[in-house]
């Protein structure tokens, strides 16, 4: 049951990558399907033992690495918050892979796509049920070897391509801060397994390196690190560039894993965040930061993904945020419940573009919602859920969260507070923006394209279906086991606060104003939504054109691929092309070329000499013996 759930997608990767050419696409794509399957099945059984009858497991593997003091096992660490984390993947990943037989019909290479998608699975599963910070890193890793090659599926097109790499380098500069972070780890703890860590981290509270604290110099890299896999402010650049791949892979990527590591890391090294008080002031100013920042982008966004995905941006900054003020459970819960309507969001965005012919600009759709009602419904569904309204998923998390950080009774709370609620605000604007921009109004696409719209196959709509119940009923359910009366028993451990700080209790008596705050800014997102797009169009033009700096700012994304671009970027290039030519060219290969160079010109000389007549060498002989005689008579 625990292997199987971690390998089992391993297994269909290798079924569809190896196999595909000669079993045929359609079984390939199944035995995936069906792999998927067995290993949400094994996590559910696996949820059922360890959550919810507390019977932690640790599965051992075998010994990675043994040198000297360096004892690495290979072993998969089944507490809840694995649990937790594998149940969600093996199930949002099931219904993707699902999905994808619809959507990737007509696509030339399906073996491969889902040989690919297998793998990513299969590697965010083993980064959360890593017993060490190796085996870790080995999944953290993986998800960014396979990000790349999912963003870069379509390799015939340039800019799949650059979006490809620019995901690998802007996530390897994260992972140079993780890779820090482990060294330091090691140097302070004499160890790299979570066990020995853990149990040694409250001994080192007063440790220092280098004159810094040591827990708080590990916890900025390892949150460093997190920036990267989970799209954080500084290093987000690369999240809406994603959206270059196919839309079930950007749903795999925002909803059940490459994003949501980072938010894991930060919950699972909690024993040693708890210690490090200045960085969980760090990790909360950059998660409220971020989650207002990608708001007031995905404002103006016109691509039906990108605004999806910088709504995954803005609530993963919600899910740091938590982490910061010490609220890893909840933090977990909005990631939960965030899965769910965030997959069903971008696979019926997906349905859009499969109904409009491959458009993704919602300027040029509307009018279409009587043609595919199970999209337009499930995607108001998703919307509820991400906008947070009372009863659908995302209003039991995110208020927890925006409790949580009254509760905290700091002014660093208090800035997350109200960096959340203007993005909550703006979260459900841009929301039904894209939902009355999409499916209302006047159709603004070619009558060709219009008389071709259509509801997509029973294959896709099953899978939107699912993740909408999910959406509906995921927050009221596990409410109770994840922050309310029975967080304590269904944990059993897996997360560590600190009892002095009383965090989670403070939760439970937040003022009640700050709910109702909640629900009338979610309700007046939507409200102004109505009122630009539906009852007044022209206005929103007006908008645009009395502030067209403002509106050139946010559709840009406050330029930060441009001041990359001019302050990294263009120098490290200008540096590299003098490295090549001065470097590289002159001094490297010049010197010992040069030498080369004139060894073969003396040899090329000496060979004129050696003409091989007799005559020639006489004459020399003579000349030779004339100079000869010549200085010796000048001697006397």
């Amino acid at each position: 049951m625990f292997v199987g759930a971690v390998f089992f997608p391993l297994l269909g990767a290798c079924i569809s990558g190896f196999l595909g050419r000669w079993i045929g696409d359609k079984a390939a794509q199944w035995s995936t399907v069906l792999c998927m399957a067995l290993a949400a099945l094994c996590g559910a059984l696996a949820f059922w033992e360890v959550a919810l009858n507390a019977r932690p497991e640790t599965v051992m593997l075998l010994t990675f690495l043994d040198v000297g003091d360096l004892d690495i096992s290979w072993a998969l660490r089944y507490d809840t918050l694995s649990v937790v984390m594998v149940a969600m993947i093996t199930l949002i990943s099931t219904l993707i892979h699902l999905y994808s037989v619809g959507y990737m019909h007509h696509d030339a290479t399906p073996s491969r796509f889902f040989a690919y998608l297998s793998l990513f699975t299969f590697m965010m599963l083993m980064l959360v049920t890593a017993d060490n910070l190796v085996q870790l890193f080995f999944g953290w890793e993986g998800v960014g070897l396979a990000s790349y090659l999912l963003i870069g599926y379509w390799y015939e097109k340039d800019s799949a391509n650059a979006a490809a790499m620019k995901a690998f380098i802007v996530n390897r500069v994260g992972d140079l801060f993780f890779m820090l972070g482990m060294a330091l780890t090691f140097y302070t703890f004499e160890s790299i397994e979570f066990s020995a860590i853990f149990a040694a981290a409250a001994n080192h509270a007063n440790t220092t390196f280098m004159g810094i604290p040591a827990l708080e110099l590990i916890a900025v890299l390892f949150f460093l690190g997190a920036c990267g896999k989970s799209a954080q402010l500084g290093l987000h650049t690369w999240l809406p560039d994603a959206m270059e791949g196919p839309t079930p892979v950007s749903a795999l990527i925002h909803a059940a894993t490459m994003v949501t590591a980072g938010v894991f890391l930060m919950a699972r090294m909690s024993p040693v965040m708890e210690y490090a008080p200045t960085a969980l002031v760090i990790v909360t100013i950059v998660g409220a930061s971020t989650a207002l920042f990608a708001a007031t982008i995905g404002c103006v966004q016109n691509d039906i993904k990108r605004i999806i995905a910088y709504s995954t941006c803005s609530q993963l900054g919600y899910m740091f945020a938590a982490a910061g003020l010490g609220l890893y459970q909840v933090a977990v819960f909005h990631l939960i419940t965030h899965a769910f309507f965030k997959a069903l969001l971008f696979l019926g965005a997906g349905s859009v573009i499969h109904a409009m012919s491959d458009e993704q600009d919602i300027r040029k759709m509307g009018g279409i919602w009587k043609k595919i009602p199970v999209t337009y419904a499930v995607m108001w569904i998703g919307s509820l859920a991400l906008a947070g309204i009372p009863i659908f998923a995302g209003y039991y998390s995110k208020d927890a969260i925006l409790e949580g950080a009254i509760a905290a009774h700091s002014t660093v709370g208090l800035f997350a507070f109200a960096c959340m609620v203007a993005a909550a605000f703006l979260t459900a604007f841009y929301s039904w923006r894209l939902l009355i921009l999409t499916f209302h109004g006047a159709p603004r696409a070619d009558h060709h394209t219009m008389d071709h719209v259509h509801e997509s196959p029973w294959v896709m709509l099953v899978p939107l279906l699912v993740l909408a119940v999910g959406a509906v009923i995921t927050g009221f359910t596990l409410k109770p086991y994840f922050i309310g009366d029975l967080q304590t028993a269904f944990w059993n451990g897996a997360i560590f606060n600190l009892p002095a700080k009383h965090m989670m209790e403070a939760l439970h008596h937040a003022p009640e104003w700050v709910p109702t705050l909640a629900k009338i800014t979610a309700g007046s997102g939507i409200v102004l939504a109505f009122a630009l797009y539906m009852f007044a169009p022209h206005i929103p033009g007006r908008i645009v054109a009395a502030a067209p700096g403002l509106h050139r700012f946010l559709l840009n994304k406050w330029y930060f691929d441009e001041f990359y671009d001019r302050f990294i970027v263009q120098p490290l290039r200008r540096l590299s092309v003098i490295l090549w030519q001065v470097g590289d060219a002159k001094i490297i290969d010049g010197m010992p070329n040069g030498a080369a160079q004139l060894v073969a010109d003396a040899g090329r000389g000496a060979m004129r000499l050696q003409s091989g007549r007799v005559a020639t060498y006489a004459f020399a002989m003579i000349v030779g013996l004339v100079l000869f005689i010549t200085l010796f008579l000048l001697g006397r």
